[in-house]
């Protein structure tokens, strides 16, 4: 297993060593060993979650409050999903910036997005199945969002599915009424890179 730190700093890629014999293929998709050494704390799972995503779908940007937020080791079990990293922490040197793995039924590779970064992806095929271990439990009240099309962020959305096929994206009612960047910080929701340092820094 291999862990490569992206451009966003609290965000890694996770390339695991598959094993194929005639009977199918082996592979360690999370090793808290290996986890800990790259990312300086454990991952302290309590809850998990599959989501399965037609062609097209976008699901994202979404965040949480801090603390405690909500870190997301996030596969893809089926299919193939293209999947981001987004720098909301005020103060960060790559506020506004993003960086993008993807994730599919091959390769294999996780994504892990620590606590006070935005999250989205986009599903290649039908079908794209996605399972997330998280840091936190789900809290309506805690949950934000931000518009994945917002110019300002300039994620780059594919346009063609792993078919080949042009992608018609799909946003959930909820993430289109969502706030640009500029407005979620205006209204307060976005964390402080301070603060989400400090979170961080309690974690073991």
């Amino acid at each position: 297993m291999e862990i490569r730190e992206l451009s966003i700093a609290g965000a890694w890629e996770i390339t695991p060593q598959q094993f194929p014999d005639d009977r199918g293929i082996f592979l360690e998709t999370f090793k808290a060993s290996i986890f800990e050494q790259a990312v300086g704390h454990t991952l302290n799972l309590l809850q998990a979650n599959t989501s399965i995503s037609r062609a097209g779908a976008v699901r994202g940007i979404h965040f949480a409050d801090i603390p405690p937020s909500q870190a997301k080791y996030v596969m893809c079990q089926r299919g193939a999903v293209l999947d981001f990293a987004i720098d909301i922490r005020l103060g960060s040197p790559t506020f506004g910036q993003w960086d993008s793995v993807l994730l599919d039924d091959v390769d294999r590779r996780a994504i892990y997005v620590s606590e006070g970064l935005g999250h989205c992806f986009v599903a290649l095929e039908d079908n794209s199945t996605v399972t997330y271990l998280c840091s936190a439990p789900y809290a309506p009240d805690r949950e934000h969002g931000i518009n994945p099309l917002d110019p300002h962020i300039g994620l780059a959305l594919p346009t063609h599915g792993r078919d080949g096929k042009p992608l018609q994206l799909l946003l959930s009612p909820k993430d289109t009424a969502a706030p640009s960047l500029t407005e979620a910080a205006e209204h307060g929701l976005l964390p402080t890179l301070e603060a989400v340092e400090a979170f961080i820094a309690t974690v073991k």
